[in-house]
């Protein structure tokens, strides 16, 4: 009888208590852009090293600190005529690190200022922004 009493004064206690919240991690996106590579560490721990483009002579890709402001899994640049974004992060106006079909310019400047990776890691990098947050990613361009 005495365990059924604390059990249940157990389960009580526990139903009272305010849910438990997923601890959040910080994403930090690095571009080398006189490599032309892309690190991304999670809470301190590198988790990937890609290859990107950034802006080609005459379109730079502008340096500093940023914070993902918008996300779309599909975007169309509205400037280029219409050349896919795939899993687009709009990181500072119309700058954003997205995915690209010129997989074969990947490694060297290319684009017109964006960030651009292979699709296949721009999902990744997108899904993992998904999940942490915006507000716990933050971007440098260097």
């Amino acid at each position: 009888m005495r365990h059924l009493l604390f059990a249940a004064l157990l389960a009580a206690l526990l139903l009272t208590l305010p849910p438990v919240e997923r601890a959040e991690a910080a994403v930090l996106v690095q571009i080398d852009r006189a490599s032309q590579t892309m690190q991304v560490s999670v809470d301190g721990a590198s988790l990937y090293t890609w290859r990107v483009s950034t802006g080609r002579a005459g379109w730079i890709t502008p340096p500093g600190v940023f914070h993902p402001q918008f996300m779309a899994a599909r975007w169309y640049s509205h400037v280029f005529n219409n050349a896919p974004m795939p899993h687009s992060i709009f990181y500072s106006g119309p700058f954003a690190i997205h995915g690209t079909t010129d997989i074969g310019r990947l490694g060297r400047p290319a684009s017109h200022g964006c960030i651009r990776l292979s699709p296949a890691d721009a999902a990744v990098l997108f899904e993992l922004v998904g999940k942490e947050g915006a507000r716990n990613t933050t971007i440098v361009v260097q």
